[in-house]
């Protein structure tokens, strides 16, 4: 690792990108992260880490620097409220990451994507995965973008999928402005001994993988990662019934939404090519939160 790169982070306050900004502070980069707190926290910040607060449309003037490598994680993320806000969606998906893009045009560094595995939902309907939610279809086709910049102006990337990520600092759904996440929720409901609330008959699956694993990949992509796309999946797939139960909540159904989908595991052998290997698994964690509870 060259400890004089200086590796940008958008969204460097957010879930993901606070664990990302960690680990590449402890490697011994310089670390920016540009953040519009939309879903971000202070209370993620991470010490040596250089914070700048504003929109990535803004990131020329906020982000002054040279930078190495670009890790883009900051863009509105969750796929139901954005049913309901797709102006937001809009400002942040797609301006705002356009800025990024041209950025990285000028800066000529690295840029790893973190796309959305949302596109990749195919579970029987006419609806494709990309066209269910404002989310899904502007982070679709902001993985192509990223992939045509590349080829257009000869630049590195990399675009990285995440699949349900979970661990320390999840925002938690009902609890959170709707902005949170599955694991986080049930286990606020299981503190707060209240049922999961679970849109459709809770057989849809999810590869629920951990932060940590999903940080080391994102390591090596910004490694070693090639024009390509990397999978950042679990192995294992639960229902939400099941995750439920491993919580030992009772289970309350609301109807589905347009946006309710499965997701099975997807295939890693690009990423392990790489050096990865997933070193957590769903049941361990949440049997690690009932006895801390």
């Amino acid at each position: 690792m060259n400890t004089e790169k200086t590796v940008l982070v958008t969204g460097g306050a957010g879930f993901v990108g606070s664990h990302l900004c960690e680990q590449l502070v402890n490697e011994g980069y310089r670390v920016i992260s540009l953040d519009n707190y939309f879903t971000g926290s202070k209370d993620n910040h991470v010490a040596g880490v250089e914070y700048r607060d504003g929109h990535t449309k803004d990131i020329a003037t906020l982000v002054p620097e040279t930078v190495d490598v670009i890790y883009h994680l900051g863009e509105y993320s969750r796929v139901a409220p954005s049913l309901e806000e797709p102006e937001v969606v809009w400002d942040l998906n797609v301006l705002g990451s356009l800025a990024v893009f041209e950025f990285w045009r000028q800066q000529k560094c690295k840029l790893v994507y973190a796309g959305s595995s949302t596109k990749f939902a195919d579970d029987g309907r006419d609806v494709l995965g990309r066209d269910r939610a404002p989310y899904n279809f502007a982070k679709a086709v902001n993985s192509e973008l990223v992939h045509n910049y590349g080829h257009w102006y000869d630049l590195p990337y990399s675009v990285a999928y995440f699949y349900n990520v979970y661990g320390p600092r999840e925002r938690a759904g009902q609890f959170d402005g709707g902005y949170g996440t599955v694991i986080e929720t049930f286990r606020q409901h299981a503190l707060a001994g209240k049922p999961a609330v679970i849109n459709g008959d809770g057989t849809q699956t999810r590869a629920f993988t951990h932060v940590s694993d999903t940080v080391s990949a994102l390591m090596l992509i910004g490694e070693k990662g090639e024009c390509d796309e990397y999978a950042i999946s679990a192995k294992e797939a639960y229902s939400l019934n099941e995750v439920a139960d491993m919580f030992n909540l009772e289970k309350t159904y609301a109807p589905a939404t347009t946006s309710t989908r499965s997701a099975g595991a997807e295939d890693t052998t690009k990423l392990q090519t790489l050096g990865w290997q997933q070193r957590h698994i769903l049941s361990d964690y949440i049997e690690h939160c009932i006895d801390k509870a």
